[in-house]
């Protein structure tokens, strides 16, 4: 667009096109991604043309097209959180879609998610929605696009769009970045603003940029949280987990290579165990969210204009009332628990939150960041099958999202190649505030891996073996 060859209006009808020909449950691929479209995206982007002419631009994404994940809301588009019981409800402008609005970009639609942001029930799948249906992941249509942003993952995989926002309470961000072959950013709680996003718990949710290169998630983050363009002037210092697997051998054995990679450009990486989460702490987690969900979601859905559902009790009874819609597959026994916990008031709460904090803070992050700028680990092997009989089963996962999600720590995945012909990711963790040292480095990394293995794009392809 810069150099006068392309201009938004015709950026934004080839995304369309590319839309309509590959997303919908009648086309040949059916990829379910997308949840809504503009209306008026054509007629913004040819105002932004305009504007370009004129020589009136916003900032660098000027004329650019964007995705949101549909549990966050914009004029226009469903935001439903991929449930019916939303449908028709009235939705505003968030302000971070104010915020790319006013940069100029053009708000292409909305994308599927996993239902309620994937805390509904322990047999959830992840990528399914009541609105939406199944998203298939573009590496392999039978395979998960991550949960629970995985309509942005797959739909920016798939070439829908540029640029796409999600959304992460533990590793909604960083597992459909990893599974989808992009760059994925958590930003520390409180960068970008959550508001009039249908939350899980205000302690661990935040909206943040996903894009296939670490420049364009970098330029994203900058405009969702209203900040310049930071850098990082020295070499920045790491620490590889070395505990912090996967599971998944090939996945563990390439993300060390990747790692002696990095060395060998002249960073520096100490390589060090790092304390791993167990039952109790998982225990604790969940118990923070059900608790959280039931006041945040509560309160959510109490201050949102329009009729309909207004407490997580009303949920429960809209879906035990339209159950052939709403629970096919799998129920809310997560929400059951929500009304059961009392929310931030209940007894379980606050010793709770307690004990995930000293763990995640004191006993994890700050002796594994001792000494160091940023933490690196596999994140997600490749992509499992999606199975919505037998009800969702975890894939091969590093503990890698856990901490910093209970701390509101920033973290990111950043692709470092195909093991078994699917993306695998490289996860990457900061302190909070220290977004520009974990882009540094995994810019860094981006550069090791595209000057030996670069990604190639997805080609639709059909179920893998395996």
């Amino acid at each position: 667009m810069a150099a006068g060859t392309l201009t938004s209006r015709a950026l934004v009808d080839a995304l369309l096109l590319r839309i309509e020909a590959l997303d919908g449950p009648g086309t040949d691929v059916g990829l379910c991604a997308i949840a809504g479209l503009s209306a008026d995206a054509r007629e913004v982007a040819d105002e932004r043309d305009r504007e370009r002419a004129a020589g009136q631009m916003r900032g660098p994404l000027h004329g650019v097209p964007v995705l949101i994940k549909d549990n966050v809301e914009a004029v226009g588009l469903p935001g439903t959180a991929g449930s019916t019981a939303l449908l028709g409800r009235t939705a505003r402008d968030a302000p971070l879609v104010t915020r790319l609005r006013d940069a100029g970009m053009v708000l292409l639609g909305s994308t599927n998610l996993s239902q309620w942001a994937n805390l509904r029930s322990p047999r959830s799948s992840s990528g399914w929605s009541a609105t939406g249906g199944l998203v298939g992941n573009p590496w392999s249509l039978d395979r998960s696009a991550g949960g629970s942003s995985s309509g942005s993952g797959a739909a920016v995989a798939a070439g829908y769009a540029p640029l796409a926002v999600g959304t992460e309470t533990d590793g909604s961000i960083v597992c459909p970045a990893s599974v989808n072959g992009l760059v994925g950013l958590k930003p520390t709680v409180g960068a970008v603003s959550a508001a009039c996003v249908v939350p899980i718990a205000a302690s661990q949710d935040t909206p943040g940029p996903m894009a296939r290169t670490v420049v364009d998630v970098a330029l994203l983050y900058s405009v969702l949280a209203g900040v310049e363009d930071a850098s990082v002037t020295d070499t920045p210092r790491v620490a590889f987990a070395t505990n912090w697997r996967t599971g998944h051998p090939s996945t563990d054995d390439h993300a060390a290579t990747v790692v002696s990679w990095l060395e060998e450009s002249g960073v520096s990486v100490a390589r060090r165990e790092l304390v791993e989460p167990g039952k109790s702490e998982q225990e604790d987690e969940l118990a923070v969210l059900v608790a959280e969900l039931y006041d945040d979601l509560g309160a959510y859905l109490a201050g949102r204009p329009g009729d309909g559902v207004r407490s997580v009790a009303d949920v429960m009874a809209y879906e035990d009332e339209h159950r052939d819609v709403e629970q096919p597959y799998f129920g809310h026994e997560f929400f059951a628990m929500a009304v059961a916990s009392g929310g931030r008031a209940g007894e379980a709460y606050a010793p709770a939150r307690q004990r995930n904090l000293e763990w995640a803070i004191t006993t994890c992050l700050t002796p594994g960041l001792d000494g160091v700028d940023v933490i690196v680990a596999p994140a997600y092997g490749p992509a499992w099958k999606s199975d919505l009989i037998v009800g969702g089963h975890p894939g091969p996962a590093s503990c890698a999202t856990m901490a910093p999600a209970i701390a509101g720590w920033p973290i990111l995945s950043v692709p470092i190649g195909l093991v078994q012909g699917l993306p695998v990711g490289l996860a990457v963790i900061a302190r909070p505030g220290c977004e520009a040292a974990i882009l540094d480095v995994a810019r860094r990394v981006e550069l090791a891996v595209n000057a030996r293995a670069p990604l190639s794009h997805p080609s639709f392809a059909r179920p893998t073996r395996g």
